[in-house]
């Protein structure tokens, strides 16, 4: 497989900066339905099909961008995964649980995670004053650091991609219909699996 500059990649890599490729609407439609309503119907459905495969992707395009950022300022001790973490504490004291529910973390992997965070001394966790076996977790002065220097990236990002008013509102639409999509699938995992345990 090569890239957009036609150098080798690995089998399974995609290179930083190329599209993934998704099946098209028409390609998608095509032959399907009687009429134009049917083809329209099917071209919503096949757009939600999309939607999981697209987000995967932006997840993973993400960590891309994250790691790219990371060389920039030269961090190679944190992980663009544990960058994240980083980011859902920000100026929050938290507790562990907020934490993992804020990012729908994995159970063992978190741990890890978060460990690392502490030991590498982005994040203090201390015992809360409440209740000696909860820890409460905050950013150090390290990771508040980098925490602004990923502010500073997004807000770039932020002013390349809205260009205008049709811009922003088009972000808002999109914003909207993303938190809705999680609602939706939030609902699915805590009605529809009830009585499967």
């Amino acid at each position: 497989m090569q890239d957009q500059k036609g150098s080798r990649m690995k089998a399974g890599e995609e290179g930083f900066g190329t599209m993934i490729r998704l099946p098209r609407l028409a390609e998608r439609t095509a032959g399907t339905g009687d009429g134009a309503g049917n083809q329209a119907v099917t071209s919503e459905v096949a757009l939600y099909r999309d939607i999981a495969r697209v987000i995967d992707h932006m997840q993973r395009r993400l960590h891309d961008v994250v790691r790219v950022e990371l060389g920039r300022v030269g961090v190679d001790d944190i992980s663009p995964m544990q960058v994240l973490m980083l980011l859902n504490i920000g100026e929050d004291e938290l507790s562990v649980r907020d934490l993992m529910e804020r990012g729908y973390y994995l159970g063992s992997n978190a741990s890890y995670n978060l460990k690392h965070l502490v030991e590498q001394g982005y994040v203090d966790r201390a015992a809360s004053q409440r209740d000696r076996r909860a820890a409460r977790l905050r950013l150090s002065e390290k990771g508040q650091w980098l925490c602004t220097q990923i502010g500073k990236l997004e807000d770039r990002h932020a002013t390349q991609l809205l260009r205008g008013p049709a811009d922003a509102a088009d972000l808002e639409t999109t914003y909207r219909m993303l938190r809705r999509l999680e609602r939706m699938w939030g609902d699915v995992v805590r009605y529809d699996s009830r009585g499967q345990d």
